[in-house]
């Protein structure tokens, strides 16, 4: 098949990566391929419809229960009747709501019970709960950040509290809205900064990335993954379906990566090692990092493969490649972590927002792979889906049917040996390097054990004299009287 043939089911034009609105950001398939500045206008639209819905709702509620009421007062058991038909028929118009007037409008300022106000009044579990080691660490590192802003960072320090205590009162409200809550948050500090502290944009992105990195590492568990979600259903479906692709071949996906070189063999899997490294971060700005180190890894195989810079029709395809082969565990809850808690400037522009779009680009494809996107036929596709076969390794050689077999064996040998030699003598040019950079270790270490000592010479000293009599260096011993001698007493 030829490379044009191959790329047809693979290949995306970089601009279906940007806003579908034409802003010039770079899209995501969770906002419905807006960006984030987009889908932020699209979604108040959307709610602003919905608070309208939810007041007409209540408006007609409310006039259905007065028509009620005045209806029910010729008979009083015909008042229980309507009222109780009255009551179930409203609880079932707000139970088919998504949205209700109450959840817009009174989720701070509604009147709880005793135990809901005695707990409003204490301080909140998230913040006085015993801190892990991680969230200890990354608590005094911001706190030491700020110390350096002066009363800029008191402000913003107590704009994050403010803010943690806040979500912990909102733990109720689905993910999309806390999510809301926090892309708020980030908008207001940043405006706040840039307006009130007349502080330069490249300090208000250092700012927001230590602001990011504090609150997430504090809220991970509670909304990483959560049970209100499908996101685990997502991720379930993902990895099975990677799974069951197991078979497909980088010569289906047209990837330009010779894994038979030793260093294209380690890029590739630093590359997987990253990606699945993502999912032991916190931060999604952390999460980020493991995805644009990963791509970079896939950019640097593929330039040593080509001996030219890689392309973006080469690195989707390998990137593809590299999410079936190391199949990251919980993909959709990372990308979906990302997209809800991310600093929105980091996802809509940048090397991190490109990267980042293409991963989703890649999941997304790997959802929707079929024959046509790898040039199979149906037939072939289904099979080995099932695993009743595998696909055979494409031949480097279109040998002709009448080919002798020992021909092919005989130039399969030749190409072998000719890249054992290619290995080998790469071995030996690493290996001359290697004692070139001893030799020349040595020789430094010597010259500068050399100039120590000349710069601090050892001097040597007499060992000392063996202590004399007492008496012998006394030059007046002459006058002395003589020692007395012992006397035998004869009793």
């Amino acid at each position: 098949m030829s490379l044009k043939s191959e790329r047809r089911g693979i290949h995306v034009d970089q601009s279906e990566l940007l806003c579908k609105k034409g802003c010039g950001y770079y899209g995501n398939p969770a906002w419905q391929g807006f960006c984030s500045k987009c889908w932020r206008e699209e979604y108040h639209k959307a709610r602003q419809k919905q608070i309208q819905e939810d007041w007409e709702l209540a408006e007609r509620l409310q006039r259905e229960e007065e028509e009620a009421f005045a209806s029910s007062q010729s008979s009083q058991g015909a008042q229980s009747l309507t009222f109780s038909k009255f009551e179930e028929k409203k609880t079932n118009e707000k139970t088919r709501k998504v949205t209700t007037v109450k959840k817009f409008f009174s989720a701070s300022s509604r009147v709880g019970s005793k135990k809901e106000i005695q707990e409003a009044k204490a301080p909140s579990p998230s913040i006085n709960r015993q801190t892990s080691i991680e969230t200890d660490r990354v608590s005094k590192e911001f706190i030491e950040f700020l110390k350096t802003f002066h009363k800029t960072g008191q402000e913003i320090y107590k704009q994050t509290k403010m803010f943690l205590e806040t979500m912990h009162y909102k733990r109720d409200l689905s993910i999309e809205e806390q999510s809301e809550c926090t892309q708020d948050f980030y908008q207001n500090v940043a405006e706040r900064m840039q307006t009130r502290g007349k502080v330069p944009a490249e300090r208000v992105e250092k700012i927001m990335d230590q602001i990011e990195k504090y609150i997430m590492t504090r809220l991970y568990k509670y909304v990483f993954c959560p049970e209100t979600t499908d996101d685990e259903k997502k991720d379930l479906a993902i990895q099975k379906r990677i799974r069951a692709l197991h078979w497909v071949t980088p010569q289906m996906l047209c990837v330009p990566v010779n894994e038979e070189i030793s260093e294209v063999s380690d890029m590739v899997v630093k590359a997987i090692t990253d990606i699945i490294e993502m999912d032991s971060k916190r931060v999604p700005r952390d999460k980020l990092a493991c995805i644009t180190k990963c791509s970079k890894h896939i950019f640097n195989a593929i330039k040593i493969t080509k001996n030219e810079p890689a392309s973006a029709d080469d690195f989707l395809p390998t990137l593809i490649y590299i999410v079936l082969k190391g199949n990251p565990p919980r993909l959709q809850s990372n990308i979906q972590y990302i997209t809800r808690f991310c600093n929105p400037s980091r996802l809509m522009t940048g090397e991190d927002g490109y990267y980042f779009t293409n991963l989703c680009c890649a999941v997304a494809f790997i959802e929707k792979l079929d024959a046509q996107s790898l040039n199979l036929s149906q037939e072939d596709f289904d099979r080995y889906m099932s695993g009743q076969t595998s696909p055979r390794k494409q031949e480097p050689e279109n040998w002709s049917p009448d080919a002798c077999l020992g021909v092919k064996q005989m130039y399969k040998n030749l190409d072998l040996l000719s890249q054992l030699n290619e290995r080998q003598e790469r071995i030996m040019s690493e290996a001359k390097k290697l004692e070139k950079d001893l030799i020349e270790w040595t020789d430094g270490i010597a010259k500068e054990v050399q100039d120590i000592v000349e710069k601090y010479p050892l001097e040597i000293k007499a060992p000392n004299q063996s202590l004399a009599a007492i008496d012998s260096e006394n030059v007046e011993n002459d006058k002395l009287p003589p020692p007395l001698q012992p006397q035998v007493y004869a009793g």
